[in-house]
């Protein structure tokens, strides 16, 4: 397959994205930059799936993490990566308020 224009490359982005505990541990880094155990004690994940989804994020190129004394701060790449979740929720979010309000009593469904 021809990678026009990194198509083949976002498909691969978008595989890494596929999975609920990513988003969120994305979202989380997107707030703020957080340690490992900060992500374990806000999710309520265990360390070594963290640990892992966030390999993985830093393999895809989402995430980077800065060295603190013993502390790995993990935090978003850059502001592309925010945007790409946010816009992902913002478009779910009005899917389902579009879907809601086609169901109101009266409407007419096109």
């Amino acid at each position: 397959m021809h990678d026009e224009h990194g198509v083949v490359a976002a498909a691969q982005l978008f595989k890494v994205l596929g999975n609920e505990s990513r988003l969120q541990l994305l979202q989380l880094l997107g707030e703020s930059p957080r340690t490992v155990g900060r992500l374990v004690e806000v999710t309520g994940m265990s360390q070594p799936l963290v640990s892992q989804h966030l390999r993985s994020l830093k393999q895809a190129g989402l995430v980077a993490a800065d060295r603190h004394g013993k502390a790995m701060n993990y935090h978003l790449a850059d502001d592309h990566v925010a945007h790409i979740v946010d816009d992902a929720i913002a478009h779910v979010e009005e899917s389902h308020t579009t879907k809601t309000a086609d169901r109101r009593p009266g409407r007419i469904s096109p």
